[in-house]
């Protein structure tokens, strides 16, 4: 009994009840009424639609001290929706409609986006760019441009690319379908674009020729999802 209660087991007891103590403050003691966690978010879950993509649903305002930010916010979208809405009342209703839906939609910033949403698009897919495709397109959208690309690489064709800049975009379509905010832009670009064979020759457009390209581009968000991404979702060549 002597040996057993010699200072160095002492001493590894004490530390031993220490780090016992600071566990049980950390993570605390079951007290056998705790709710089980299926009990925690059922209501949660049952007030969640059917379908739902988001794993919270977040609130369409800022927090109460950013009230004065998001007046300015809102103001200064007012002045976007009647900049870009252009006179026409069926583009100013349908952004108006997708602000309600979602609290941080600017048609500025949208434009923004969709100018280099379209370039990197138009530059992946004459590069036969898979990868930077997948991630931006709906999945229709996407296996007719890679069918496109496989078509071209099948023949052994390349293509020489370079976007010059857009002329012009701007809302040709806009609303609500359901939860989903659905864009549709004019989009007119210019772009050097040479299509050569396997042999270099080329079979389509002149080399350092600018060339105009006009298309519409539809892009839809649903409004309820927790992911800022707008997906292409259809294409319309104006030429």
């Amino acid at each position: 009994m002597g040996e057993f209660l010699d200072f160095p087991t002492i001493i590894v007891i004490v530390v031993a009840i220490v780090v016992l103590l600071r566990l049980r403050s950390v993570l605390g003691t079951r007290t056998g009424n705790e709710r089980p966690p299926s009990a925690r978010y059922e209501r949660v879950s049952r007030t969640r639609p059917d379908n739902d993509e988001t794993v919270v649903q977040l609130p369409n305002r800022k927090p109460q001290a950013d009230d004065a930010e998001t007046e300015r916010f809102e103001r200064k979208r007012e002045a976007e929706i009647e900049k870009f809405g252009n006179g026409r009342e069926d583009i100013i209703k349908g952004l108006n409609e997708i602000a309600a839906a979602d609290a941080g939609f600017s048609p500025k910033s949208f434009i923004e986006g969709a100018k280099s949403a379209y370039e990197m698009i138009v530059t992946a897919f004459a590069a036969g760019d898979r990868k930077t495709l997948k991630s931006l397109l709906d999945k229709d959208v996407y296996d007719s441009f890679e069918a496109a690309i496989s078509e071209r690489e099948a023949a052994g064709q390349t293509v020489d690319f370079t976007f010059v800049g857009l002329s012009n975009i701007d809302f040709a379509e806009v609303g609500m379908d359901k939860r989903n905010a659905v864009v549709t832009l004019r989009i007119d670009a210019e772009v050097v674009s040479v299509t050569r064979d396997r042999d270099g020759e080329v079979v389509e457009g002149t080399p350092g020729q600018v060339v105009s390209i006009a298309d519409e581009w539809t892009f839809v968000r649903n409004t309820r999802s927790r992911d800022p991404n707008w997906k292409l979702v259809a294409t319309n060549d104006l030429q």
